[in-house]
């Protein structure tokens, strides 16, 4: 039962390694693709088949499983040239002898013989490669077992017949289904990942479309209305200010759908919070006003942060215009100033109709809107983009019917400075040291 007890451990240590491979392959952000990864699991399995031998005393044989990782590299992969080079090469170091030459002899046929089936292989459906691999692994095992003269063998030959005909078939037929489920997992995920960018195409070229066509129809509209000879020049002038203002609503769209795309910063300055947010909150009074909602500031004075002051505005011009609308009957919006040692936090809180968790979870998303038919979801899209870009963070609380609370945490300018001179200090102390 020793040989058995090999095998099956040498099986095991095979399928982990194939599973921590497969958890690298999904979890790298490098650009390793699923091929290189299974090559060098390909290559460390045979190294650890050449590890985990079995030799029965009294006889010049060695057992071992590197069959399984040939199979299936062969196979799957067309690599059986290279595997089989790479098996002669180790087996080389062994010594130069008879065992070597059978080596040779027989990974050089199968080799060849893999090449050429593998893209005929590929193209079975999933079920016929599994129970392929698991024939071709009991054949060659099978005439493996008479090359090496097994029958000649005393009373563990039975044990060697088993570890041949039935741990080596399984352990490909094993291999073989994980690899299947792989590959099928690799296809749903890129099948589900191709659809969602397709489906955000459709809703960004829906919602910029039903954007930016409202005002270019009304635009024509008044076009044409001053084509005719008979309009007085009143008209005239009214007309030419409505289309311009109808230009500006379409270019606004476009705007933010750059911003949102490419959020760069034409220049980064510090940013005293109080007097840009009083600026913010005096250009939304008028807007507050017509809504009846009550604007109260909690400003503490000093507090800095870096980054674009243009951005900055309409950032919080578009977090805090959500908020007036969401109060459609009026309600009070407060903006808030909180500081800790190294970050800076302001909330937006309002008293309006709330969010579900489920909206709340979903902010952000491409064209996703609270709205429904009215918005876009441009606005808010834009804002997680600036504060991203502003290294900053975004946290949402709401209550159906009671309102909901942005909270924006960036990094203080004082943090900030004091990192980078610590980091000048570090250069200065290596530069001395060296």
């Amino acid at each position: 039962m020793e040989l058995t007890v090999y095998f099956f451990f040498n099986l095991s240590l095979l399928i982990v390694l194939l599973l921590l491979g497969v958890l690298w392959a999904g979890k790298s952000k490098e650009s390793l693709s699923y091929r290189a990864i299974f090559i060098i699991y390909l290559v460390i399995s045979l190294i650890l088949c050449f590890i985990f031998t079995y030799q029965i005393e009294g006889i010049n044989v060695v057992f071992d499983l590197r069959k399984v990782p040939f199979i299936i590299g062969g196979l799957y992969m067309g690599l059986g040239p290279f595997l089989a080079v790479f098996i002669m090469i180790v087996r080389g170091f062994l010594g130069i002898d008879y065992g070597f030459w059978m080596t040779f002899l027989y990974y050089g046929v199968l080799a060849i013989l893999f090449w050429g089936i593998s893209p005929w292989f590929l193209k079975r459906s999933p079920m016929q490669r599994i129970l392929f691999s698991i024939c071709v692994a009991f054949l060659f095992s099978f005439s493996q077992t008479f090359t090496m003269g097994i029958w000649h063998l005393p009373h563990s030959s039975t044990e060697v017949w088993f570890a041949y005909l039935v741990i080596q078939p399984i352990g490909v037929g094993i291999i073989s289904y994980i690899i299947e489920e792989i590959i099928m997992t690799v296809k749903l995920h890129r099948r589900t990942m191709k659809s969602k960018r397709l489906e955000a195409v459709e809703q960004m070229g829906a919602a910029i479309s039903h954007e930016i066509r409202n005002p270019l129809t009304a635009a024509i509209g008044f076009v044409q209305l001053l084509s005719n000879e008979a309009i007085s020049n009143e008209n005239h002038t009214r007309y030419l200010s409505i289309i311009k203002s109808e230009l500006k609503s379409a270019e606004r769209v476009i705007q933010d759908y750059l911003n949102f795309s490419n959020p760069e910063f034409k220049s980064v300055e510090p940013l005293l919070l109080k007097e840009e947010l009083e600026q913010v909150v005096q250009m939304l009074q008028p807007l507050a006003k017509r809504n009846s909602v009550k604007i109260v500031s909690i400003f503490s004075m000093g507090e800095e942060i870096e980054g674009d002051k243009q951005k900055f505005h309409q950032c919080f011009v578009n977090i805090m215009k959500n908020a007036i609308e969401a109060m459609p009957k009026g309600g009070i919006l407060t903006v808030e100033i909180e500081s800790t040692p190294t970050t800076v936090s302001i909330l937006v809180k309002d008293t309006g109709s709330g969010m579900t968790l489920e909206q709340v979870s979903r902010l952000g998303e491409p064209y996703y809107s609270t709205k429904g038919s009215k918005g876009t979801g441009l606005g808010i899209m834009v804002v997680y983009s600036i504060v991203r870009a502003m290294n900053g963070t975004i946290h949402v609380e709401s209550n159906l019917g009671k309102g909901t609370t942005f909270e924006f945490t960036f990094p203080s300018l004082s943090s900030t400075l004091l990192e980078a001179v610590d980091d000048k200090d570090t250069e200065k102390e290596l530069v001395m040291n060296r």
